[in-house]
């Protein structure tokens, strides 16, 4: 009997004790949460101010809901929050992207500011502005009147949004001197790290501009490579020495493949020419367009035509594409092809 209420007092000890860890701990939780916050918040707080000058308006979180009427013109969703519509007090209209999500202690919105916020080009989109207020962060941007470059390369009525050859060729080369100008004509060099469709915005007059840096990683002129911690990209564009390299070392030729998948959905224009449903090269896209071109066929669609303007497109793309970085060509000879 003794034994038996000896263990009994045991086992209830134990229940306590476990208890009162178990409340201490989820007392401690929100404050410890709270440090994480504050921590963010404070290594971004003085990210913006050490980096100076900015080409970039700070703005206040209440400048934000005035400008964008309390958020009531949702125009897109991307993965590191949402983004709206708004206009200046001067009437120009732009877009607020509400960073929702945060990785990394802020590093996508400090990449962001520390790239764009400091360069100008014609073929990579405008920071205008940015807000950092308390754990509130978001970055305001030219609006780009014709959206990504993703919606229309993934339509089948081509007819309907003016993507001519002609068209097709000045995005292309459009985005081919933007990616240039990050490699070679910045202070610090820049790899974007995500050059897809869905990150190529349109102006009303379709001038494709690069946007999204939220990847991007600068470097020094004399430097040729830069570590990585983990894989950046999307898959379908990522080039194979960052997805599968366990060293992690990357230059801008990592941007020089993505440009290659590009060019190939660009050219490609999947529903409408490529390789009929069912057939064996219909799973790897670059291998039908290479079939097609070293035989000579004619890619049926829109790349019909004298000039020979979108075959020599894909054959720029695919010598982008080339599975040793070294092998590929640099954005200035690409540049110079295109033009």
């Amino acid at each position: 009997l003794g034994a038996a209420v000896g263990s009994f007092l045991l086992a209830c000890l134990l229940f306590f004790i476990t208890r009162s860890l178990w409340i201490s701990s989820s007392r401690r939780s929100p404050a410890l949460n709270g440090c994480l916050q504050l921590h963010t918040t404070t290594k971004v707080e003085k990210f913006v101010m050490d980096c100076r000058p900015l080409t970039a308006t700070r703005y206040t979180y209440n400048d934000l809901m005035k400008m964008t009427s309390k958020f009531k013109h949702k125009i897109g969703q991307g993965g590191y929050g949402s983004v709206y519509k708004g206009w200046l007090t001067n009437g120009t209209p732009v877009a607020v992207k509400l960073m929702e999500k945060s990785y990394n202690d802020g590093e996508e919105f400090c990449n962001e500011v520390a790239t764009i916020g400091r360069i100008h080009h014609v073929n990579v989109v405008r920071l205008l502005g940015f807000c950092v207020e308390g754990s509130r962060r978001a970055l305001v941007y030219e609006f780009m009147a014709n959206g990504s470059l993703e919606k229309f390369i993934n339509t089948s009525t081509i007819a309907d949004h003016h993507l001519s050859r002609e068209r097709l060729h000045g995005i292309a080369l459009g985005i081919a001197r933007g990616i240039e100008y990050l490699h070679q004509g910045c202070d610090r060099r820049i790899i974007h790290f995500d050059i897809k469709p869905h990150n190529i915005l349109l102006d009303l007059d379709f001038t494709p501009k690069i946007s999204d840096f939220g990847l991007a990683k600068s470097y020094g002129r004399e430097r040729s490579i830069v570590t990585i911690t983990e894989g950046k990209g999307t898959i379908g564009y990522i080039a194979p020495e960052v997805f599968y390299d366990n060293s992690r070392h990357a230059s801008h030729k990592a941007d020089v493949y993505s440009f290659g998948m590009l060019l190939l959905s660009v050219v490609g224009m999947k529903e409408n020419f490529g390789p009929t449903e069912g057939s064996s090269s219909e799973a790897y896209f670059p291998y039908w367009i290479h079939e097609t071109l070293s035989k000579n066929h004619k890619c049926q669609g829109i790349g019909e035509g004298e000039d020979g303007m979108i075959p020599k497109m894909a054959t720029i793309a695919l010598w982008c594409i080339q599975w040793n970085p070294n092998a590929r060509p640099c954005m200035k000879d690409i540049v110079r092809m295109l033009e």
